[in-house]
């Protein structure tokens, strides 16, 4: 039963940190894939909390299991053993084929300690000033490092002076990997996403992963995989980086991990998993009593429900009926490129696009556009066929009626 709420009045919170650009849509309650309004309106949701609700509103597997573990325990504190911290960590342990995990919050907060892993690992091998390698249209987080770290100029911009220690490349070019890397004996790590969520849903070739991998393993830095989107069963692999056959020494984890329930994770192999002791860091929330259960029981239930195999049938069917019902803007190149992998798709067009996204939810669609002109689709991973033939008859008639008005 839902409580019935207050009608949505169309204004700017005069008490709330004018910080988002949101949308007039206040949400109720949701069950599976779709969401409704405090109006009423329903949507189905194409971008499952920005690639968090990992099963969709209101599970009926994982409800409740929250329902019990909030009757129990919500926080203690890690001067304390959480037993299910243990649980959650050997199952990533398992799934990865690493060694050891770090319990946070958030993906920045994930990103955060990996940065500071490697920086510490440096300091351990009596590098002074440690340099990582990050990537150009790279998204870390918003935290002063992380922002630093990030390829964003316009969330960097009024927050200088940035954390130094940064060296910057593009995606895919191992060559200028190289050149930016050659007789620095202060590179420590380099880190990437598998896939660029904010940069526009763009992913690392797998040729390109493998050769970063032999690099890091030639010169004794550490690969750090930031997986917080693309992650957690997204791509049909429990980590996009696998389908490199790859593993990094360190990966930050979030989002999809708890389906909603805020929770991080840094995921250590053993060149990484001993660099920090006791004082070195910690997370207050971290690996609280609820996070835990919301982790252990979401990877339960993808299991129990095969929601990788889902996500890589579902997300297929998805990219072949985007590009039929969009065969004439790819031709013409006005659609310049469907990427991605699973159920996390990016659409490119020539031109910007964030109308797309008010548009959409006008006609019961939710949606997000990033990096301007890419229109990003990641879904809870139980998608049926049929919601996503519903994603493609709402879009893209909207993403014709637009390339039709607008010039590039």
């Amino acid at each position: 039963m839902h409580v019935a709420a207050a009608p949505f009045i169309e204004a700017a919170s005069p008490h709330v940190m004018n910080t988002y650009a949101r949308l007039p849509i206040a949400l109720s309650h949701g069950q599976g894939c779709r969401v409704w309004d405090v109006n009423g309106k329903q949507y189905l949701d194409a971008l499952g909390g920005i690639a968090v609700n990992t099963l969709g509103h209101n599970h009926p597997k994982l409800v409740p299991t929250l329902q019990d573990q909030l009757s129990k325990l919500i926080h203690t504190s890690n001067y304390y053993h959480i037993p299910n911290q243990e649980v959650l960590a050997k199952k990533l342990v398992e799934l990865s084929g690493m060694s050891n995990v770090f319990f946070c919050s958030t993906g920045l907060e994930a990103n955060e300690a990996a940065l500071k892993l490697a920086r510490k690992f440096g300091h351990d091998k009596g590098i002074v000033r440690p340099e990582i390698v990050v990537y150009e249209k790279a998204f870390h987080g918003r935290s002063i490092a992380t922002l630093s770290a990030t390829g964003n100029r316009k969330i960097q911009v009024g927050f200088e002076p940035l954390v130094e220690g940064f060296i910057r490349v593009p995606i895919n070019n191992i060559e200028s990997l190289l050149a930016a890397t050659a007789n620095n004996p202060n590179v420590v790590a380099v880190f990437f996403e598998t896939i660029q969520g904010e940069g526009g849903i763009r992913p690392m070739q797998i040729d390109y992963i493998k050769a970063v991998r032999r690099l890091c393993d030639q010169h004794d830095w550490l690969l750090m995989i930031d997986e917080v989107q693309c992650g957690m069963g997204r791509t049909g692999k429990w980590f996009a980086h696998q389908w490199a056959d790859i593993t990094p020494d360190v990966m930050p984890l979030a989002k999809g991990l708890g389906s909603g329930v805020p929770v991080g994770a840094v995921v250590a192999g053993p060149k990484a998993a001993n660099i920090f002791q006791p004082g070195n860091h910690g997370s207050t929330f971290g690996g609280n009593p609820l996070a835990m259960r919301a982790g252990v029981e979401t990877i339960r239930i993808m299991e129990e429900d095969d929601l990788l195999a889902n996500a890589t049938r579902v997300g297929a069917h998805l990219v072949a009926a985007l590009t039929q019902a969009l065969a004439t803007e790819l031709g013409n190149q006005s659609v310049k490129e469907i990427r991605g992998q699973g159920l996390l798709l990016g659409i490119e067009l020539d031109r910007p696009c964030a109308a797309l996204v008010a548009q959409c939810a006008n006609n019961g669609l939710l949606i997000s556009v990033t990096a301007d002109t890419v229109i990003r689709l990641a879904p809870p991973l139980i998608m049926t066929i049929a919601e996503a033939d519903e994603i493609v008859n709402i879009m893209c008639p909207l993403i014709k009626q637009l390339l039709s008005q607008v010039a590039p």
